[in-house]
């Protein structure tokens, strides 16, 4: 039995779609846990980005993000939450890798606020000292530690005036301003980081924040602003990768990529051509959106023959969807050193034709409905299912469209979205094994996958979902004034994956789980403890000094009185 998840659909409207046969829609998606071990030099790390966790957003001349201004709105993020002091690793940052060592992580994946370092966003106007210097220090602290820095240039944080001056990613002076920005980054930081991503997730980028406006900016321009938007940013992503090509590669020896976030889909009938298509479209409206231009230079055909078709039939001349010139294709085409890929559940997809008189949008222009299983596991977020094997297929779909790149899982993940503290997430733990478990069977079908990142380490600000959603290995109560980190017990079975590089044995997989919960138990009463520990530095810091401050005004007035008496 299936159910409706969001009803988001596109048309089509008849028309022929050829599909590759280098992809098998029918194959069976079932098999057995996998034990056996990655191939040497596998990077395994986690993830954070600066909005989420860094906090101190007003302070040390950091200029306003779109963020900044969009969760002082009120009603745009739950609870009205913000991102103002999130886990404060501005100021904890060392904490923070204290705790990747006791992870014993070989990569650290973590963002550069482009306000923080450039306040307005224009590099001719300004650039901050103090924000390269912030970044400077994290980034030799980890390298103190022998830990790798994945730097991502862009994670949703848009300076506020690029915004307000000149539309954001609606303009295309966009480009030159982020090229400004990533070249500053290379020349500052290059020597010591030699993996970059260009943006996190461009989907939700455009259609999140142009198209139905959840995300900052918070623009509602159905069915142009976020094509517009993604337009631009490919060329901007594009730019870049040519800039460090050209200006620092040779002494550098890095490498450009960027994160594409997306679902899998498998067709509810995979004896139905039409659903077979509706599940190719789905790939290829959030995948092959931006992998296609990057890695084969153009949008994929599907979107091209649904957007086109549907412009035409309301009226209009030209497409919604941007065209590349064929200089544009040629600049594009193999501006990656690897496929950054981000992956979180899985969907069915079955066909469904929407007429166009129900007005221009990204949904209904890929004619198709999404649909879970309702006996996939909810751990309590609407949009994320556990779905391990969807995993492996959207791995070996790059595999075989793509020409094989090397691929590097930049997000994977997931939450709980319960108001009770639970620092014994055997979810997670599920949910980690059975998901990294089908990257190996991927790297075992031939996929080039060189590494993974749990997304994420901390529990942070999660967008419109504020601090409502955690997907953090460590807890933090963010009512706390000190914000103190405690491991959940995925930290441990985490710990012991990346020890052993995969899964031996089933009993060694069953030892991790006992261990995980024997720490877990032990955190558990430590976090019991936090509020008596919380009202005793209430005492030592307030109450205290109050005390000593009238005992020092009483002596005085004592002493007066004396005085005067004499």
């Amino acid at each position: 039995m299936m159910q409706p998840l969001v009803l988001h659909g596109g048309l089509l409207l008849a028309l022929p779609l050829c599909l590759t046969l280098d992809f098998d829609w029918t194959k069976d998606h079932g098999g057995s846990f996998y034990y056996g071990t990655f191939p040497a030099g596998f990077s395994w790390g986690v993830g954070s980005s600066a909005y989420q966790t860094e906090g101190a957003w007003n302070q040390d001349g950091k200029g306003l993000s779109i963020w900044d201004v969009f969760t002082h709105k009120k009603g745009k993020v739950f609870l009205n939450e913000t991102g103002d002091s999130s886990c404060e690793s501005y100021y904890k940052f060392k904490e923070d890798i204290a705790l990747l060592k006791e992870l014993k992580v070989n990569h650290y994946r973590f963002s550069i606020s482009w306000p923080r370092i450039i306040p307005t966003g224009i590099k001719a106007e300004q650039v901050n000292d103090k924000g390269i210097d912030y970044y400077n220090e994290l980034i030799n602290t980890l390298q103190e530690s022998q830990i790798l820095p994945i730097v991502t240039l862009y994670h949703w944080d848009l300076p506020q005036v690029l915004q307000n001056k000149y539309g954001g990613w609606q303009n295309s002076s966009m480009i030159n301003f982020f090229n400004d920005y990533a070249n500053l980054c290379f020349e500052k930081f290059g020597d010591r980081v030699k993996h970059w991503i260009t943006f996190n997730n461009p989907w939700s980028i455009a259609v999140d924040g142009y198209e139905v406006g959840q995300h900052a900016p918070g623009l509602k321009l159905n069915g142009i602003g976020g094509y517009r938007a993604a337009h631009n940013i490919i060329k901007a992503h594009a730019t870049a990768w040519h800039t460090y090509d050209r200006l620092w590669r040779s002494r550098q020896k890095g490498m450009v990529g960027i994160s594409i976030t997306s679902e899998w889909g498998d067709p509810v009938d995979i004896t139905s051509q039409k659903d077979i298509e509706a599940a190719e479209r789905y790939i290829q409206f959030n995948l092959g959106w931006f992998a296609n231009p990057i890695f084969n230079g153009d949008y994929p055909q599907v979107m091209k023959d649904c957007i086109g078709r549907k412009s035409s039939q309301q009226g209009l001349g030209n497409s919604r969807l941007p065209a590349f010139t064929p200089q544009e294709k040629h600049f594009i085409k193999g501006t990656a050193d690897f496929f950054g890929l981000g992956h979180f559940t899985t969907r069915y997809i079955t066909h469904k034709n929407y007429h166009y008189s129900k007005g221009p949008n990204y949904h209904t222009d890929r004619d198709l409905v999404e649909l879970v299983d309702p006996q996939w596991p909810d751990p309590g977020s609407e949009w994320l299912y556990s779905v391990p094997w969807g995993f492996r297929r959207i791995l070996n779909f790059i595999k075989s469209r793509y020409g094989n790149p090397r691929i590097y899982v930049t997000e994977n993940g997931v939450s709980e979205k319960w108001q009770c503290t639970e620092l014994c997430d055997k979810w997670r733990i599920q949910y980690m094994n059975n998901y990294v478990n089908e990257i190996l069977k991927a790297v075992k079908d031939g996929a080039q996958v060189k590494g993974y990142t749990s997304w994420s380490l901390l529990d942070n600000f999660e967008w419109d979902e504020g601090y409502s959603e955690r997907f953090g290995l460590y807890y933090i109560d963010f009512k706390s004034k000190h914000k103190r980190r405690y491991p959940k017990a995925s930290v441990q079975y985490y710990r012991k994956m990346i020890s052993s590089n995969g899964f031996p044995n089933q009993r060694e997989i069953d030892n991790w789980l006992r261990k995980a919960a024997e720490t877990c138990s032990t955190t558990n009463a430590l976090l019991a403890a936090d509020p008596l520990i919380n009202h005793m530095e209430m005492v030592t810091e307030i109450v205290v000094p109050t005390v000593c401050t009238l005992c020092i005004l009483l002596s005085a007035i004592l002493l007066m009185f004396l005085l005067r008496r004499k």
